[in-house]
Parts: C-alpha cells; sequence; structure tokens
C-alpha cells in the first residue's frame, strides 16, 4: 500500500474545497427556463406517475441491450 503523506492529504483537501466553493456558486446562480423548456415540462407533469417507468424497468431494458 502506498504511502500516505500529510503534504498528499492537505493537496486532496485543497481540490475538494475548491470543488466545493464551485458547485456553491453553480447552485446559487439563477436559471431561467426556456419556453421550450417550461412547455416540455408541463407535457410531462400531464403524464400520471402509473404511465412511467421505475429505475428497475429501466435499468432492465438498458441492460437487455
Amino acid at each position: 500500500m502506498p504511502q500516505v503523506t500529510l503534504e498528499t492529504i492537505h493537496r486532496e483537501l485543497v481540490n475538494i474545497r475548491g470543488d466545493i466553493e464551485f458547485l456553491k456558486h453553480v447552485m446559487g446562480e439563477e436559471y431561467k427556463l426556456s419556453g421550450w423548456a417550461k412547455k416540455e415540462l408541463a407535457e410531462a407533469r400531464k403524464i400520471p406517475e402509473s404511465g412511467l417507468s421505475d429505475h428497475e424497468e429501466v435499468r432492465r431494458r438498458i441492460l437487455q441491450r
């Protein structure tokens, strides 16, 4: 097993901290949906849950290919 030094841990923590700062920035942005996206969302919301496929069904279909 490779030797882990404090410098390695510090470097990884600094990278993680940068990633978290980036994600916080992205999540803080306010985005507006286009007219097309609003229309698609409204249509999708009209579909009853009984008409949707669950995760396992989708997974099974993908793995059959």
